[in-house]
C-alpha cells in the first residue's frame, strides 16, 4: 500500500494526512468519513457555509466560533471538530473541500476501494448503483464505492471515470460522435 504522504500533497494535504492518521489510529474512520460527508453536504447547499470558510472579512476568532457552533449542531465527533477548529485558528478553511476529496481517497486506500465517480442524465437508483459497482469491481479487481452526480445534459447514459479511466456511454456524447461523423463526410 501507498503510504499516506504519496496520496496528498499541498496544505490541503497535510490536513488530510493528520486527520486520516489520527482516525485510523483511533479506529475512528467511519465516524470521520460520516462527518465529512455531512460537512460536504453542508457545503454544497449552504452559500452562508462557503462564504464563512472563503472570506477573509472574517477573523480567525469568528471562523472558529462559527465552526464550533455548525459542528456542534450537526453532532460532528471530536476529531474532525478538532481539525476544523485548527484549520480555523490557522486560516485554512479554503482547502476544506480538497481536504475532504484527499481523506476519502485516504481511506479508500486503507480499505482497498476504489472511487468511481459516475455522472448520469437522472439520479441513480440504489439498485442501479449497486449492480454498477458490482460490474465494475469485476473490471478494476477492487471494491467501487460509487460517487454519483447528476447532470440532465446528458440526455441519458452515463460518464464514469475510475482513476485514469472515462466511459463515456452518454447521449450528448453519442450525438457529438455522429454529428463529427458526418462533418467528415460533407
Amino acid at each position: 500500500m501507498a503510504s499516506s504522504a504519496t496520496l496528498t500533497s499541498g496544505v490541503a494535504g497535510r490536513y488530510a494526512t493528520a486527520l486520516f492518521e489520527i482516525a485510523r489510529d483511533g479506529k475512528l474512520l467511519d465516524e470521520v468519513e460520516r462527518d465529512l460527508r455531512e460537512i460536504e453536504t453542508i457545503h454544497a447547499t449552504s452559500a452562508d457555509f462557503r462564504q464563512i470558510l472563503a472570506s477573509p472579512i472574517h477573523t480567525r476568532e469568528e471562523q472558529g466560533r462559527a465552526i464550533a457552533a455548525i459542528a456542534a449542531a450537526m453532532g460532528l465527533g471530536s476529531t474532525v471538530t478538532n481539525t476544523l477548529g485548527l484549520m480555523a485558528q490557522n486560516r485554512r478553511l479554503f482547502v476544506l473541500p480538497d481536504l475532504i476529496a484527499q481523506v476519502r481517497a485516504l481511506i479508500a486506500a486503507e480499505r482497498g476501494e476504489v472511487t468511481a465517480e459516475v455522472t448520469s442524465a437522472s439520479p441513480l437508483t440504489e439498485a442501479q448503483a449497486k449492480e454498477l459497482a458490482a460490474t465494475l469491481k469485476k473490471t478494476v479487481g477492487k471494491d467501487v464505492k460509487i460517487n454519483a452526480t447528476v447532470d440532465e445534459s446528458l440526455i441519458g447514459g452515463l460518464v464514469v471515470k475510475v482513476g485514469s479511466r472515462m466511459i463515456d456511454t452518454s447521449i450528448r456524447a453519442k450525438l457529438a460522435h455522429l454529428q463529427n461523423m458526418m462533418k467528415e463526410v460533407g
